[in-house]
């Protein structure tokens, strides 16, 4: 092993934002992730619409010299920020660039000066505000008797991400219920009979969700040995989830070595095509 793959290579990137930097942050960490060993110390700068502000961020710039990404719109801070920068020698990259000037190109399209714009509130908006609201409400098998009003409706055994995955698809504006399957006892009757909800079965291989399980265990302070973390147990409920998935013919998404993200963008990608076909079939 190198010395250059045993340490990791530390850089300050100070991420400023005229909105919420969600953005941009998301961003940021998609593009560092690409690089092995190299761990950014982030500086978050939110809400920057005035110069004093624009002089502040550029005065911890200084104190913490590093890279510089920006999604500022308003041409007079703009300005002022990459001046900035270009006076203390700091590289500043304003990260949508090169995305708006491609698609301004293909649009013919005028760009937008106002702030936010992603943030208004739509019927977007208040749609993914509904949708975390459902979620909530029918969490961990809670409002079974709703679960038809559902786009997706996750199930599996305990601690397979069903409850953050449904917080994800919630900000997407998926309606996402979960019910988990608990040893000997059957799922809700009417799960099997649902009309328009998506069903999707999750599992995971029971080395590592008996993992999951001790390190959950070990947060509530608990270490009693019980079935909940016994390998042939959890081996048994993992058989028999899958069991009930292929009776019922749900389309199943292995966890194992998914990302909460990744387990999200499946399921979408799950939707996606059940909302086609019967369009195809028409």
């Amino acid at each position: 092993m190198t010395s250059a793959s045993r340490f990791a290579t530390y850089f300050h990137v100070h991420l400023v934002s005229d909105s919420t930097g969600e953005t941009l942050n998301a961003m940021a960490r998609a593009v560092c992730a690409r690089f092995e060993n190299v761990l950014p110390i982030e500086h978050y700068y939110a809400l920057v619409r005035s110069p004093r502000q624009v002089e502040r961020a550029l005065a911890e710039i200084e104190d913490a010299p590093g890279v510089v990404m920006h999604t500022i719109v308003d041409d007079s801070l703009r300005t002022a920020l990459e001046e900035g920068c270009r006076r203390l020698e700091m590289p500043c990259i304003a990260a949508l660039d090169p995305l708006v000037s491609s698609l301004s190109r293909y649009l013919g399209a005028v760009l937008t000066r106002k702030v936010g714009v992603q943030h208004v509130l739509d019927t977007d908006y208040f749609n993914r505000m509904d949708a975390l609201n459902f979620a909530i409400g029918h969490d961990d098998g809670q409002g079974g008797q709703e679960l038809d009003q559902a786009d997706v409706v996750l199930v599996g055994v305990s601690r397979t991400s069903k409850t953050p995955t449904c917080i994800y698809l919630a900000h997407r504006g998926v309606r996402a219920a979960n019910v988990p399957l608990v040893p000997g006892r059957g799922p809700p009757e009417n799960l099997r009979n649902l009309s328009s909800a998506l069903v999707v079965g999750l599992t995971i291989s029971p080395d590592r969700l008996i993992q999951i399980r001790r390190n959950r265990l070990l947060s509530l302070k608990e270490s009693r040995d019980t079935s909940y973390t016994d390998i042939e147990a959890v081996r048994e409920e993992v058989v028999q989830a899958r069991r009930l998935y292929e009776r019922q013919g749900w389309p199943v998404i292995d966890v194992t070595r998914r990302s909460v993200e990744e387990t999200a963008a499946a399921v979408l990608n799950l939707l996606q095509s059940s909302r086609a076909a019967p369009e195809t079939a028409t």
